[in-house]
């Protein structure tokens, strides 16, 4: 299945946009120059100079994932960007430091570079349908917001690209990824096993922070099939329940 890409000029939110076209065929696509509300995880904004990078919501049915599984879905869209972005990297030492900061961002060393919102229609047991929303630095060289560590693909290797086929290269990836996984068929555990070797900061001991808490350090142990992280300090933690202090 190839992606039905539209690209817009502006909107406010590209998966603002998809939400209104539920019933269109699975790997529909809204792309857009510019998004004047554009999506962050936890609530933010998402900082994007028009026409420099790429901005687009996918529509996905992943029907062999049940609702209770969903962040296997989370982990092959972000595992298909993150794949993009290495072989994007790939004649540059910095294809070894792509990275999946837990849950879904993609980073180049400590660097963002990517980010990740993925929104799932539930129905009973079963994912209805889902829209994942996806920001990708690409030809952008000076941010202005107060993100702390955004990146881009011409910051790292000063090369400026062509969007429309990354995106369709993108876009074709994520689809791929999740068509052909099959979450009753024992691929999960290869899955997640994919997801940990690509965990940033998976290896030692690094600080966080509970909101509102003190820094502390502590190891990631492991990532439950509920998505929760787990740290060496014997805590489970749900997203927005703890913090990678940078």
């Amino acid at each position: 299945m190839s992606p039905i890409i539209e690209i817009l000029s502006e909107c406010t939110s590209t998966s603002a946009v998809l939400a209104s076209r539920t019933d269109a065929p699975t790997g529909t696509v809204v792309a857009a120059h510019t998004q004047s509300a554009g999506r962050g995880q936890r609530g933010n904004t998402w900082e994007s100079e028009p026409g420099a990078n790429l901005t687009f919501s996918i529509l996905l049915r992943p029907e062999s994932i049940p609702a209770a599984r969903q962040f296997e879905l989370s982990m092959l869209v972000a595992l298909a960007v993150a794949r993009t972005v290495r072989s994007e990297l790939a004649d540059t030492p910095h294809a070894s430091e792509v990275a999946v900061k837990w849950p879904n961002d993609i980073y180049v060393g400590n660097r963002k570079i990517a980010g990740i919102l993925i929104e799932n229609a539930l129905c009973g047991p079963c994912i209805g349908h889902s829209i994942a929303g996806v920001g990708l630095n690409v030809n952008q060289t000076v941010f202005l917001s107060e993100a702390p560590n955004p990146v881009s693909l011409a910051n790292i290797d000063g090369r400026r690209r062509q969007l429309s086929p990354l995106l369709y290269r993108l876009c074709h990836e994520i689809l791929h990824a999740v068509e052909n996984y099959n979450a009753a068929d024992g691929q999960a555990a290869a899955l997640r096993d994919e997801y940990l070797s690509l965990m940033w900061r998976r290896d030692g001991v690094h600080p966080f922070r509970e909101p509102g808490g003190d820094i502390f350090e502590a190891a990631i142990e492991t990532v439950l099939p509920d998505g929760r992280l787990c740290l060496s300090n014997g805590k489970a933690y749900a997203f927005k329940e703890i913090i990678a202090v940078l």
